[in-house]
């Protein structure tokens, strides 16, 4: 009995030929979209990227007040704690407040006006003229940011990072608007904000707030390579180049002095800040590549403008600050500077730099006098020695008054 045979059905042969053409045509629209988005996308103008960062940054300060807070509601609900008994020998003071100040000072915040600062502007733009000076004589500033941005952090895929530029602009800030107001140990503003009661301000402290304004070109150029270490150490090699210029900056610095805390042993600083309010324009200029080179990429603009911003708010933006440890304000024989102790009339500055310069350049003097005292006295140790070795008799002296051996023959 024969069996009939079942015709198989043909495969199709263009199956495997459309999966390859999809699978290529979808990785070349994910590469063109990446092109087109990440790289060539055009970045948002600057006041909406502005405005973005200045409301997480208030939304951030708001948080932090909010729990500052709580933590205040939570504490007053402990018990006090008992304070040590203080020496009697030492008169101690009427308890001081900021309201103590203001009045002894005759300052009043709710209608004293705010102050131009005409005379602190000269003073900053005589020093930031003579820190440019110094700068441009010496080469420390470039060798300092070189070591820091070459640091013991660097990645395996980071070669060495050179300055090609650096300005540090011609313009000086402008400070305005400065207005002293009373705040809390947390830096919250205290006083007519609550109401005016005097309890807040026993344990607060003054702030001076004023305005910055500063419209400059300060540039930082630096150049690098990028290295693909794999499969094989420098497989590729990518050429980098960036320019970060700071176009404007206006904002409002916080000022406060925080005395030192006997019971703690806490040293006296000087605190700065800036509030959440400031304006920090940057222009950013990338070159990607060695042949066919990529200019000016928005995406890179973005992220290099986005790291400034956030190492720059972890650092000195509310309620982050930075101190300065100050030294003791009581006279030391140690701190004294420019005049003699014979002297009944204290010398200038100048003069006592000169003097100094004159005692280094005797101490110069004196050693190379020295030096050449040395050198002499070896030419003559040599000059002797060669004297001695010349002497017929093998260099042995004879007795006072007795003639040579040779002279009887």
């Amino acid at each position: 009995m024969a069996t009939a045979e079942v015709p198989l059905k043909p495969e199709s042969s263009l199956s495997f030929t459309q999966g390859l053409l999809l699978g290529q045509l979808s990785i070349v629209i994910l590469i063109g979209a990446f092109i087109k988005f990440f790289i060539f996308g055009e970045a948002p103008s600057a006041d909406v990227t502005a405005a973005l960062r200045a409301t997480e940054r208030r939304s951030r300060t708001l948080a932090h007040k909010r729990s500052l807070l709580t933590l205040r509601t939570s504490n007053s609900r402990q018990p006090p704690q008992l304070n040590k008994k203080r020496s009697s020998v030492l008169r101690n003071p009427p308890p001081l407040t900021t309201a103590t100040i203001l009045s002894k000072t005759y300052y009043n915040v709710n209608s004293h006006q705010p102050e131009s600062l005409d005379w602190f502007n000269v003073l900053i733009a005589q020093t930031i003229a003579q820190f440019r000076s110094d700068a441009q004589y010496d080469d420390a500033i470039l060798t300092s940011l070189t070591k820091a941005m070459n640091g013991t952090s660097r990645p395996d895929f980071l070669d060495e990072i050179k300055v090609t530029e650096l300005s540090l602009g011609e313009d000086f800030p402008i400070f305005s608007n400065c207005r002293v107001i009373p705040v809390d140990e947390d830096g919250l503003a205290s006083g007519t904000g609550r109401g005016g009661d005097g309890g807040s301000r026993e344990q607060g402290r003054l702030q001076a707030r004023m305005d910055v304004d500063l419209s400059d070109f300060i540039t930082l150029a630096v150049e690098t390579k990028l290295l693909l270490n794999y499969p094989k150490p420098l497989s590729a090699i990518l050429p980098v180049a960036l320019a970060v210029s700071v176009v404007r900056f206006s904002g409002t610095l916080s000022v406060s002095f925080i005395p030192s805390s006997p019971p703690h042993s806490s040293p006296t600083v000087l605190a700065f800040s800036f509030l959440d309010d400031y304006r920090l324009d940057l222009s950013i200029r990338s070159l990607v590549g060695s042949r066919s080179r990529l200019q000016d990429v928005p995406k890179i603009a973005q992220l290099v403008e986005a790291r400034l911003h956030t190492w720059f708010d972890e650092r000195c933006v509310e309620p982050r600050f930075q101190q300065i440890e100050l030294p003791s304000l009581w006279p030391r024989k140690k701190n004294t500077r420019g005049g003699e102790e014979a002297t009944s009339e204290p010398a200038s500055i100048g003069r006592a730099m000169g003097k100094e310069i004159e005692r280094d350049l005797r101490e110069e003097a004196r050693r190379e006098v020295e030096a050449e005292a040395r050198a002499r006295a070896d030419i003559e140790d040599t000059e002797q020695e060669d004297l001695r070795q010349r002497r017929p008799w093998g260099g042995e002296y004879a007795m006072p008054g007795s003639m040579p051996m040779n002279s009887f023959e």
